[in-house]
């Protein structure tokens, strides 16, 4: 009996498996094309704006920051901690704590200065067409901000917003905004000029440089006057060393300069041993001064820190100064203090450099200059001395309150 072939069932089988196959295929890339058509129709072209993500500008940065200064995330309503690598976006929120404050770069170049017990809000902070073109706005919801801005393109908008007003500065303007506890509102120009609308009856007025407004919980301008300046201290010079008496503790004289612009009727000083001058760290609180001095008195060995501001007859209060260091520290033991002097540099005219060594802390003083030997003991100093000066004092003062007056030939010379 003959044996059948079965090679034609052989071949038809692989033809119709192949056929399946490509069946299977083109079901499967109609399905992906269908479902892609269908993502496209309802959320668009996925990388349409991907171009516009790479292009995005950075947000501000912090330049620096004290004590307890917290970010508020826009999307996302996460408080953290403020650090020199965040980055504040449109809507997210600065808030500063009693011992809190921030200085933080827009995109337009202008520094933003966030005091003490504030809110802001960063609401646009944009730049285009390769800088051409930038929006700045932020938004003092509580406490005070210095602004100030750089040179600034054409096209460039720098809005600051209060709870009653709308301010745009112009180029190398310098402005503070201050909100108070009665809804009252204080604006300071220090140079430049803005333009200030009020929110509620769209008044426009221009504020310049040395003008000083205050807003009316209304809206309105209550007082348009010039601008009371800082008070400058004058003495105990910034991180000055003073002793203690007999009794164990110090007085200290505080001395300031009056305004030079606008007319004082009474000053304020507060001396703290912390220089955000938070409530639990104030030693001192005086108000009504009328005199530029003040003596601070039974203060212990420590650090302390002090500042001054001056009030208008007209109510007007000027900012702070900037806060002065000084050290109360115990009484010496009569000992000498050894100072060194191993080289005296000409530089030109009347200046020298001087090097030396001395213990390690001690403050030398030369001809009203000053400095601090560093861990190593060493120092250098330059001077500007009298003409025609053969020999020069110094005063050295140790960390334990010792103090020792010395002379030197003023004869260039390299030590060893």
């Amino acid at each position: 009996m003959a044996s059948k072939v079965s090679r034609f069932d052989l071949d038809w089988w692989v033809v119709q498996k192949r056929f399946v196959y490509t069946i299977l295929a083109t079901l499967l890339l109609a399905i992906l094309a269908g479902g892609a058509g269908i993502y496209v129709w309802k959320y668009g072209l996925p990388f349409v704006n991907s171009g516009a993500v790479a292009k995005a500008p950075a947000g501000a940065r912090f330049i620096s920051f004290e004590g307890d200064v917290r970010v508020v995330r826009a999307a996302t309503r996460e408080t953290i901690s403020a650090s020199i690598q965040t980055q504040l976006f449109p809507g997210d929120t600065v808030q500063t704590q009693a011992d809190g404050r921030a200085r933080i770069n827009l995109a337009d170049g202008s520094i933003l200065v966030v005091r003490e017990n504030s809110t802001v809000i960063i609401r646009d902070n944009t730049s285009a067409e390769g800088g051409q073109r930038v929006n700045v706005n932020v938004v003092v919801d509580r406490g005070q901000i210095n602004v100030r801005t750089e040179e600034q393109p054409q096209g460039t908008n720098n809005v600051v917003q209060t709870r009653q007003t709308q301010n745009k500065l112009g180029p190398q303007t310098g402005a503070s905004f201050g909100i108070n506890p009665d809804s009252t509102e204080d604006i300071r120009v220090n140079q430049g000029q803005m333009e200030t609308t009020s929110v509620k009856t769209g008044e426009t007025t221009t504020v310049r440089g040395g003008e000083y407004i205050n807003i009316n919980p209304s809206g309105n301008i209550a007082r348009r006057e010039k601008l009371l300046d800082v008070p400058a201290p004058a003495a105990p010079h910034d991180l000055e060393r003073i002793f203690v008496g007999s009794s164990g503790a110090a007085s200290v004289t505080l001395k300031w300069q009056r305004p030079v612009s606008g007319s004082a009727a009474h000053y304020r000083v507060e001396v703290a041993t912390s220089p955000f001058f938070v409530t639990a760290g104030k030693v001192i609180e005086r108000d009504q001064l009328a005199s530029t001095e003040f003596n601070a008195s039974d203060l212990r060995p420590g650090n302390y820190f002090w500042r001054v501001r001056a009030t208008a007859t007209t109510g007007q209060v000027s900012d702070w100064s900037d806060p002065q260091k000084f050290i109360v520290v115990p009484a010496g033991s009569n000992e000498n203090v050894a100072v060194n002097i191993t080289e005296i540099n000409y530089v030109g005219g009347q200046i020298y450099l001087v090097r030396g060594r001395a213990q390690p802390g001690t403050t030398i003083r030369i001809l009203g200059r000053q400095t601090l030997t560093g861990s190593d003991g060493s120092f250098q100093l330059q001077i500007t001395v009298p003409e025609n000066s053969r020999e020069v004092a110094g005063e050295a003062q140790d960390p334990q309150g010792n103090r020792t007056r010395f002379n030197f030939a003023l004869v260039p010379t390299r030590g060893t």
